[in-house]
């Protein structure tokens, strides 16, 4: 057998090496010199700049473990192979902060600055009052240095002012400014109190308002702020919306279909509602550090008007002032109901919470404004406790506030993609919203039933018990 002769290949063999020339520690202590530095050349250490050069440019020398430097042992953690992972979690409410921690989570730029004088957290006030309460502190440290012995008395100070009946009457008595026809001056009550009596300067302040910090600004108008007891829900307030996206197939202008558009909350899984009662419990039972879970996260079908007609016949019977809003021919009979005739709804997309704000435990916390000047010699309809319209009332102007009870940002819902991802929870609930959606809508307006009108006038009752407001002038 003859062998195949001997191939000789050359190749190369390149090798990166790195030698280290670290130089060996001094013989001896450290020795301090005092130098004298101006002040400009050691500012630039504390600016952050430094920092982060330095940082860029002496990487960090750790050796980082397969544990990362943390050894986790699970072992002897509670429920922790139950599935209850609460012994590893971070808790909802985090501990306050030790004030030795507190100094080293200030920022980088506060390094070096002189730290502010004012005590508390200015952010939590107004401006203004902060920079006169600054003022206010200097002046009195420079007078205190500049004025004799004998002339440093102190004030005496009123604690009476700063009791809480005290407190009261001072708020009651700008209502009684506001209102002078509605001033009680009658003995103290469980349920009235009398205010201060007012001057004749906050008297004429009031009628002749002024810019606390800049005088020449003018005032040009002024509105009282009421609520608007005839826009009343049965909730007493609203939910703000907030879409992810463009939710209407209109793109080149503003659909107006989206003015009369419709939300069907979809009814809560046993999963959900399990899961939304053990939060409710937990919040009962530990408030402190279980927050209130707030209102449940729904999922959202959206239904669109089916054309741009029926948008206008229904805004038609929603404005009061139109005479003819009562007509049955505004109807598109194309519903099932066919004494009443109805209008076509279509489902656009099945919506999910993405993010849900609760302000419904403080009801007045968020509010929405609407500004009404009456037109000169015009009334205007306001409908009645039944939702019928009434005779023309001329409304009072107003700043009418309407309380804001939720916010919500809605997104489309990917529920078939997870299931094609293999998801078997999503797959489950994927076709269970196949099978449960509703294609179509048929809406017909009607009057307030008996229940709904009970609702709106015990939430009127709790606002004012005169329920003639805005009558007259």
């Amino acid at each position: 057998m003859a062998g195949s002769p001997n191939r000789v290949i050359h190749q190369d063999y390149i090798v990166r090496q790195r030698y280290s020339n670290v130089l060996p520690p001094p013989p001896g202590a450290p020795k301090l010199l005092e130098i004298e530095t101006p002040d400009e050349a050691l500012k630039k250490y504390c600016k952050p700049e430094f920092l982060s050069r330095l940082l860029a440019e002496e990487p960090l020398n750790i050796e980082a473990d397969a544990f990362l430097g943390m050894p986790i042992d699970l072992v002897g953690m509670p429920g922790i192979f139950d599935g209850d992972e609460s012994s590893i979690l971070a808790p909802l409410i985090p501990p306050p902060i030790h004030p030795k921690d507190r100094r080293l989570l200030r920022p980088l730029k506060s390094l070096g600055q002189p730290k502010s004088e004012v005590a508390g957290v200015s952010f939590l006030r107004r401006t203004q009052y902060t920079a006169e309460d600054h003022n206010r502190a200097r002046a009195e440290k420079a007078g205190s240095a500049s004025a004799p012995v004998g002339s440093r008395r102190k004030k005496p100070n009123d604690a009476s002012k700063d009791e809480p009946i005290n407190i009261l009457r001072s708020a009651i008595k700008g209502f009684d400014i506001a209102n002078p026809d509605d001033t009680y001056k009658g003995p103290d009550t469980e349920h009235n109190i009398r205010g201060h009596a007012a001057t004749l300067a906050e008297i004429e302040a009031w009628k002749n308002p002024q810019h606390p910090t800049n005088p020449k600004l003018k005032l040009l108008d002024s509105y009282p702020i009421l609520p608007d007891l005839n826009a009343i829900t049965d909730s007493v307030g609203y939910m703000v919306t907030k879409f992810a996206g463009n939710p209407s197939n209109v793109t080149d202008r503003y659909d107006e279909r989206m003015d009369v558009c419709l939300l069907h909350p979809i009814e809560l899984s046993t999963e959900q509602q399990s899961d939304y009662q053990a939060k409710q419990a937990a919040h009962e039972a530990d408030p402190v550090h279980y927050p209130a879970p707030g209102l449940p996260a729904f999922d959202y079908e959206f239904f669109l008007p089916s054309t741009e007609e029926i948008t206008k016949k229904i805004k038609k019977m929603f404005d009061v002032n139109y005479p003819e809003r009562d007509d049955q021919a505004l109807y598109k009979g194309t519903g099932k109901n066919s004494s009443h005739g109805s209008f076509r709804y279509n489902n656009v997309r099945l919506y999910e919470t993405g993010m849900q704000s609760n302000t419904s435990d403080h009801q007045y916390q968020e509010v929405a404004l609407a500004l009404y000047d009456p037109e000169p010699g015009k009334g205007m309809t306001r409908a009645n406790d039944d939702g019928s319209g009434g005779p023309s009332i001329r409304r009072q102007k107003a700043a009418y506030y309407y309380p804001i009870v939720s916010k919500v940002q809605l997104k489309p819902r990917r529920s078939k993609h997870l299931a094609q991802l293999g998801t078997q929870a999503a797959a489950g609930n994927g076709a269970g919203d196949e099978a449960n959606k509703i294609d179509a809508l048929d809406l017909v307006i009607r009057d307030l039933d008996e229940i709904e009108i009970a609702k709106r006038a015990s939430h009127k009752a709790e606002l004012d018990g005169d329920e003639d407001e805005g009558e007259g002038a």
